[in-house]
């Protein structure tokens, strides 16, 4: 079971934050970096001092950090046009020495686009698939060919497709509860599926749904890594429990029944019934940014029973 760092960065943090993260993350073993792209706080939290670009930071930690994988869940593709978002993402690719894994969605938060002057469209979907066939065919040009597409959202013509990833194949992640048009996506496109927040027992659905319609497209189901993201409060006792969840306003006894909460042993075991269904990697949803020794518990007492 991989676990990786997931931060929500919109929600108050710097970038000089996310470096620190980033590099204990690196320091304590974890598999990944990951972050959210949003433009706007949720929720109560003051998201002071403001945003940070999701592919911006990406590229400073890439230069920063040497083994973690670095990557989103999930870009928003209401943000970037596909072909600028190809030559973003294999830039920093190229940048990290081949770490980089993208993660696309449609987008959803329609405040953040009214916030900052973003077009919302009412058609979201269809241009996630485009978006997804134009990035992943850029990519798969081969140098001194052109690509071209032509598409109800998006056309391009005789692109020269540069420049290329470092990776031969930047793993593309793709996630959601949509019990059709999803799985149908993620067969198509991901290498990776990641169920957010969400039960053990909706996980297996749905990862069964991705499973069969990616033999129905002609892929085994285990061609596909199957991840989930939960938020993690990770304590050596009730108190530091109970203290963590407070920190991020959350109540314990809700954390423990969504997401992997409770003492090192009660973390392990719950994520050991996440395996049981399939599930192959964990993304930790770290939302206090400034308690490190979270992280190095974690690492220390429950990381170390996952090897």
């Amino acid at each position: 079971m991989d676990l990786r760092i997931f931060t929500e960065p919109q929600q108050g943090a710097t970038y000089d934050t996310l470096l620190t993260v980033a590099k204990a993350t690196e320091d304590l073993g974890f598999d990944a970096f990951f972050r959210s792209d949003h433009y706007l706080r949720m929720g109560s939290a003051d998201g002071l001092p403001g945003p940070t670009d999701a592919w911006i930071t990406l590229a400073g930690l890439a230069r920063e950090t040497k083994r973690i994988r670095l990557g989103t869940l999930m870009t928003a593709g209401t943000f970037r046009l596909p072909g600028v978002l190809a030559i973003q993402v294999a830039q920093v690719d190229q940048m990290s020495g081949g770490r980089v894994e993208l993660g696309l969605g449609a987008g959803w938060f329609e405040e953040e686009h009214k916030a900052y002057g973003i077009p919302f469209p009412k058609e979201k979907f269809a241009r996630l698939e485009e978006q997804l066939a134009i990035v992943t065919g850029l990519w798969a040009t081969e140098v001194g060919q052109t690509f071209s597409h032509h598409g109800t959202h998006y056309d391009l013509t005789d692109s020269p497709a540069l420049p290329k990833p470092a990776q031969a194949k930047v793993p593309v992640l793709i996630g959601g509860h949509g019990a059709t048009r999803t799985p149908r996506l993620a067969a198509l496109y991901a290498d990776e599926f990641n169920m957010p927040f969400a039960s053990i027992e909706d996980s297996e659905r749905q990862f069964g749904r991705v499973r069969t319609a990616a033999e129905e497209a002609g892929r085994r189901g285990s061609d596909l890594t199957y991840s989930n993201a939960l938020v993690a409060c990770v304590g050596k006792d009730a108190d530091e429990v109970s203290r963590r969840a407070a920190a991020i306003g959350r109540d314990v006894e809700e954390l423990k029944a969504n997401g992997l909460a409770g003492s090192p042993a009660e973390v392990v075991d719950r994520i050991g019934r996440y395996a049981e269904i399939g599930s192959q990697r964990l993304y930790l949803q770290i939302l206090d940014l400034d308690d490190l020794d979270h992280l190095d518990l974690i690492s220390s007492q429950v990381m170390s029973q996952l090897s």
